[in-house]
């Protein structure tokens, strides 16, 4: 091995684990808010309403974060785009981590009245505008440094931050909720939060050493040196790039708002529904985090070797087939369904979904866009879908009394969406990346054009 070759190793290897430790760090913090608001904000922030409103209202405060997404992954694009990957990065997970702190200190309902809630959308916005920014980043800086035949591999990486920062924030609510009495809905809830600023610490400091992406500097350097070419990320996607945006909005229809229902929404639905302790919520979505974690490196490895279409929808179609067994197993109110209903869709078919997406997303838009085509094509869906699925699925299930045929019929038709999304996107895993306009680096003449290197 050469000394070149080892220095581009090592710099890939940083990369990588900055992107991902970054991301475990974000979605803990994103995490904690997530599982407080199942089990104990309705009682801290929202108490004047009745019980099954005030729960609606806590899941709601959940969804509120998911409006300014959008917002962060426009702002983020933006700067990604023209100042840098790296200190965008740094960036958002400056004021994601801030954000959570303030919120481990923020005063309750009872102390000063409808402040306590307003303080508390203000701070869960924050939240959402960091993360709108945080996948993005995390995603194009881990694809863009990625060897070319390991593009899906690399790109899942910073994809398992989702899980384990799930995994890491549920255990951490899971530990304080065993405080005896009612410890923990009066003070015991603020540890995990609080917790976040020791993680936010080992997290800025690797980021901080991680490199700028070589694809970014290269064309930044090329667009210094003509900018007569510069035109702003979002006119340049929506002008020239608008079937591969679409394509990546609609993509994410598979699991964007099924991971929540699956992993937020079933902690309020057993623990109140069916009336089973709420430590089987939080086992069972521990557990899935954990093999969630393992299956998605797997998955992206596979979208290497057999294509990102076909992993998706190997996925899609098991997130279809499996929706009515998966509720029915939940349904028991046994400990063993409920983990086994949510180990099957976060091993096979959210996995198999989503290991893929940040590789795709990246190699749909060339480089001078491509944070802010990857952000906002991700992030877009997340207002739609994603944010206010808890809240909206509590309301069907209380609706329909209790039963969860609605939220069958929810997650089948949001997954047909994305396949038929997917259906209209060519293979990409051939594409090269250092090209200002992403296609095949070796054509054959019975290989498609990639959506997103040549659409109007």
């Amino acid at each position: 091995m050469t000394a070149t070759t080892l220095t581009t190793a090592q710099v890939r290897r940083k990369t990588l684990v900055s992107g991902t430790v970054g991301a475990i760090v974000e979605w803990y913090e994103y995490t904690v808010y997530a599982t407080a608001a199942a089990l104990v904000f309705g009682d801290v922030f929202f108490p004047e309403l009745a019980p099954g409103a005030s729960q609606i209202a806590a899941l709601a405060s959940f969804g509120v974060g998911f409006a300014a997404r959008p917002v962060g992954a426009y702002v983020a694009g933006l700067l990604g785009d023209r100042l840098g990957r790296k200190s965008t990065l740094v960036l958002t997970f400056s004021i994601m981590s801030a954000a959570t702190a303030l919120i481990g200190i923020l005063p309750s309902y009872a102390q000063i009245g409808i402040w306590a809630p307003v303080l508390l959308s203000v701070l869960r916005l924050a939240q959402g505008f960091a993360v709108g920014g945080e996948w993005g980043g995390a995603a194009v800086i881990a694809v863009e440094n990625a060897p070319k035949n390991r593009r899906g591999l690399f790109g899942s990486w910073p994809q398992i931050g989702v899980s384990s920062g799930l995994l890491l924030g549920t255990a951490a609510v899971s530990a304080a909720s065993a405080l005896s009495g009612d410890q923990f809905a009066v003070w015991g809830w603020r540890l995990p939060f609080l917790f976040a600023v020791v993680l936010a610490g080992v997290g800025m400091w690797i980021r901080l050493s991680a490199n700028e992406s070589p694809a970014f500097l290269e064309a930044k350097q090329q667009l210094d040196e003509d900018t007569s070419t510069r035109k702003a990320p979002l006119t340049e996607l929506v002008r020239s790039h608008r079937r591969s945006l679409l394509i990546a909005i609609f993509a994410r229809c598979a699991e964007a708002g099924n991971y929540y229902l699956l992993t937020v929404f079933v902690l309020s639905y057993v623990s109140t529904t069916l009336d089973v302790p709420r430590q089987y919520g939080l086992t069972a979505v521990l557990v899935g985090s954990a093999v969630n974690i393992v299956a998605i490196p797997v998955f992206g490895r596979l979208s290497d070797t057999f294509g990102r279409k076909k992993v998706f929808l190997f996925g899609a179609t098991f997130i279809i087939v499996t929706a009515w067994p998966i509720f029915a197993l939940i349904e028991t109110g046994a400990l063993w369904a409920i983990t086994l209903g949510v180990v099957l869709f976060l091993a096979l078919g959210h996995a198999a979904v989503y290991a893929p997406l940040p590789a795709f997303y990246c190699e749909l838009f060339p480089t001078m866009v491509r944070y802010s085509g990857v952000s906002i094509g991700y992030q877009v869906m997340a207002i739609i879908l994603a944010g206010f699925t808890p809240s909206v699925a509590a309301w069907l299930v209380l609706a329909s009394g209790g039963s969860t045929w609605p939220l069958i019929v929810m997650v089948v038709v949001s997954t047909v969406v994305a396949v038929v999304a997917m259906l209209f996107a060519s293979e990409t895993k051939d594409v090269d990346l250092s090209e200002g306009d992403p296609r095949p680096s070796q054509p054959r003449q019975d290989r498609q054009t990639p959506v997103g290197a040549s659409n109007g």
